[in-house]
């Protein structure tokens, strides 16, 4: 069963976008716009033309999350937590390679 919210732009579906509020037929999470919203300091405008949204669901998805923020800002600390894990246990190669590059010392 499908739950919408905030109008029908914001959808709640379990095995889509991991069941995560995510905008209406997109998999385009709120937690995505907000992400692209408070951290990379997008407008509203910016991220409806780059991912082909309206207004109304960038702001329905902002207002969906400052309703729940303590719930969401949850779920973003613990996605970040996540990567950090996997980063610690699997070391990225490029950037093993890329100080292998590096000169030890300086350069005369």
């Amino acid at each position: 069963m499908t739950v919408k919210t905030i109008d029908q732009h914001i959808e709640i579906s379990p095995g889509v976008a991991g069941g995560k509020p995510h905008i209406a037929g997109r998999r385009i999470t709120v937690q995505n716009i907000v992400l692209w919203h408070e951290r990379l300091g997008m407008n509203a405008d910016e991220i409806a033309a780059e991912h082909d949204l309206t207004l109304a669901d960038i702001h329905a998805a902002l207002a969906y999350y400052f309703d729940h923020r303590r719930e969401l800002d949850q779920a973003i600390e613990d996605s970040e937590a996540f990567v950090e894990a996997l980063r610690q246990k699997q070391p990225s190669k490029l950037r093993k390679k890329l100080e292998e590059r590096q000169p030890h010392g300086p350069k005369d």
